[in-house]
């Protein structure tokens, strides 16, 4: 799961001004404190409660807290922000020297202390101190994540390629040893798995192709304006699984819609994925309807299909990088488990969203919507 962070920088790529939270019973403390922080974004509450309630509903990157409050203490928040998100900075502020508020709050990992009353030039060398601490720290975690990731995909990759690999090998071997009798109607079979291996790692390298188009263009948006009902229109007539599965009906009707300034590439991949997989896992007849509505502020677009549906506690999981269903518990479900995660994310670029509602055997429906403006 991507933090709050995470998915605020996803959405803009440029460097931002940092969040701090100030929170302390008195207003007049934290008045003065935003005074002192002034080229920072600075939020305010006056208990641990309203604190909580405003890390989670914004993108904090700094929290400064009394540890005395109504409600709740600045230890109580500093405990409940660190197993939120370990990474996150916490300052104390304190009136008392007691052992045991320094000692709880070392405990619950409190990055630095500011004794009251506050020195304000100190207050803003703390802070500063304290945010390049975090920059470090998150450059230093990011690049372990993408090292373990990179390793992690090597692996997949690894394992996706040898069993396609290995039958069309022992096919050549046996073929060279003159095992097979081409006039024998087997034969004609095993030329035809080979075939559709040889098939399937042709689209496996084409989709390696689209992952390091898409990804190689990061977080920035090349909008233009764009019609969701070609889009749609294009994605479904050169669908590979439906053209695989000729027994699964296929509703889509262009309606009427504004022009939406979209990145073409980011979009047309996002709902390639998502209506391909409703054909994916629709078995060989069935159903897959598109719909486009017009919401006003917003576009919606439903992907409903009858296929083989989803548990529940598997259906969070879905959009998680590498998270692939197995229905059949064949552990052999061809794809990387990518296209789902980076739909969800070069929607949510655009300020849009995406849901699942879906129940074993009686298909699912992906809701996408996408801003107007």
């Amino acid at each position: 799961m991507m933090t709050p962070r995470e998915q605020n920088d996803m959405r803009d790529p440029q460097k931002k001004v940092p969040n701090i939270l100030i929170v302390d019973d008195e207003f007049v403390i934290r008045e003065l404190c935003q005074k002192a922080l002034k080229g920072y974004n600075v939020f305010q509450a006056g208990t641990c409660g309203d604190a909580l309630r405003m890390y989670e509903k914004e993108s904090i990157d700094l929290v400064l807290t009394d540890v005395m409050m109504p409600g709740g203490t600045g230890l109580d928040l500093l405990r409940k922000v660190k197993q939120a998100d370990p990474t996150a900075v916490v300052i104390i502020m304190t009136g008392f020297v007691e052992k045991d508020v320094i000692l709880g709050a070392l405990k619950e990992d409190a990055d630095d202390f500011l004794d009251k009353p506050l020195n304000l030039l100190q207050l803003k060398t703390v802070v500063e101190k304290a945010l390049a601490k975090k920059a470090l720290k998150e450059e230093l975690a990011n690049l372990k994540k993408l090292d373990q990731l990179k390793s992690l995909f090597l692996s997949l990759i690894s394992h996706k390629l040898r069993t396609p690999i290995t039958t069309i090998s022992l096919f050549l071997q046996d073929l060279q040893r003159g095992v097979y009798d081409m006039n024998d109607p087997a034969f004609a079979q095993n030329v035809k798995m080979i075939n559709d291996e040889t098939l399937y790692l042709t689209r496996m390298v084409s989709d390696l192709l689209a992952f390091s188009q898409v990804m190689g263009g990061g977080a920035e948006l090349q909008r233009e304006p764009c019609d969701l009902n070609r889009i749609v229109s294009n994605i479904v007539h050169g669908s590979q699984e439906a053209q695989s599965k000729p027994g699964i009906e296929t509703d889509f009707h262009e309606v009427q819609l504004p022009l939406l300034n979209l990145d073409r590439k980011k979009i047309t991949f996002a709902l390639q994925q998502i209506i391909e997989n409703a054909y994916k896992f629709s078995g060989e007849v069935g159903h897959v309807t598109i719909s486009l509505f017009d919401g006003g502020d917003n576009v919606c677009i439903l992907v409903s299909d009858t296929g083989v549906g989803i548990p529940k506690d598997e259906i969070p999981k879905v959009f998680e990088k590498f998270y692939q269903i197995d229905p059949g518990n064949t552990g052999q479900v061809r794809g990387f488990g990518l296209g789902l995660f980076y739909a969800r994310e070069f929607i949510r670029l655009h300020g849009g969203g995406v849901s699942l509602d879906s129940q074993p055997g009686l298909g699912a429906t992906v809701t996408i919507t996408l801003p107007v403006q």
